[in-house]
């Protein structure tokens, strides 16, 4: 989920491995391979994803310096082929790795961290090699959509994975509107320079009270889980955050008629304190995270008949 730093394909010839590397070495067909890698800690690393970087003949990474580090942090040697896999080059190198698999070399696929293809290049890999028939299989392991979900004190039995929202604010807010009514909690990826400002448009979104979970250098030393409402988040990122960031959003709550009256009740409270109705009913619209024609129409149905 960060930005990837490129270097110089290495082309490294491939050596007697474990994987298939021709028809003749092996009857087996080739595979694409999707490798899970740590989203911090390098001891993260499974066994199968340590044998597999060790045994690959051809492994496409996001980060080519990544992936040396990691292989020397788990004290691999790479003998395999090493090319770059990032979304500048993702299509002119589809059709190399499906050369490659079609003359019976398996293909590894990594990126910088987590699964590849959760908001990092693989997708359409995945897509082509099924289309072509190659066997698609998957090494599991790390990554920071689950792992954000488990701490975040949130709901766990349903929630949605919506990547990173658009960096242009109209964008944005279409996007966070239709989002509004989600039942489901969401996850997120933010960049720290654009935290604070995502928090205060969630907080216009969804409403100042909805409950999140800012996760902040998932397994890393400097590991943070900040968990309060989009409004207090927003106050605290404004002072600068910094790190690999998840975010997890708690859901909708139910419109039932409980919650409706709830709504009418803050309107009329509202208005006590001085404000007027119009006014009084955008400000709870705004911390429910409700349409105001829907507080609008609680407000009439609340009135004495």
């Amino acid at each position: 989920m960060s930005a990837a730093i490129h270097q110089d394909d290495q082309p490294e010839p491939p050596v007697a491995t474990g994987l298939s590397q021709s028809p003749a070495a092996s009857h087996a067909p080739a595979r694409l391979i999707l490798a899970a890698t740590p989203i911090g800690t390098p001891q993260d690393a499974s066994f199968r994803l340590a044998a597999a970087l060790a045994a690959a003949p051809l492994i496409a990474a996001e980060d080519t310096r990544r992936l040396r580090r990691l292989a020397g942090s788990l004290g691999i040697a790479l003998t395999g082929r090493i090319i770059s896999y990032y979304e500048d080059v993702e299509a002119a190198r589809g059709p190399v790795l499906l050369g490659a698999l079609a003359s019976g070399q398996d293909v590894l696929l990594v990126t910088d961290a987590g699964m590849p293809a959760i908001s990092d290049p693989g997708y359409r890999l995945v897509r082509d090699a099924f289309d072509a028939g190659v066997t698609v299989t998957v090494l599991p392991g790390p990554s920071a959509v689950t792992a954000a979900v488990a701490v975040s004190g949130l709901p766990t039995d349903r929630f949605c994975f919506e990547g990173f929202v658009p960096r242009k604010a109209g964008e944005r807010g279409r996007r966070l509107a239709g989002l509004r009514d989600e039942r489901r909690t969401m996850v997120f990826f933010e960049s720290p320079r654009r935290l604070a400002k995502t928090l205060a448009d969630m907080a216009a979104a969804f409403g100042p009270g909805r409950s999140a979970a800012v996760c902040r250098e998932l397994t890393k030393t400097h590991e943070e889980i900040r968990r309060g409402s989009l409004e207090e988040l927003e106050r605290w990122a404004s002072h600068g955050v910094l790190g690999e960031i998840t975010l997890v959003i708690a859901g909708a709550p139910a419109r039932g008629a409980g919650h409706m009256q709830d709504a009418a009740a803050k309107v009329a409270t509202a208005e006590q304190a001085g404000s007027t109705r119009k006014e009084a009913i955008a400000l709870v619209a705004a911390e429910l995270g409700l349409p105001r024609r829907e507080v609008y129409d609680a407000v009439v149905q609340a009135k004495p008949r």
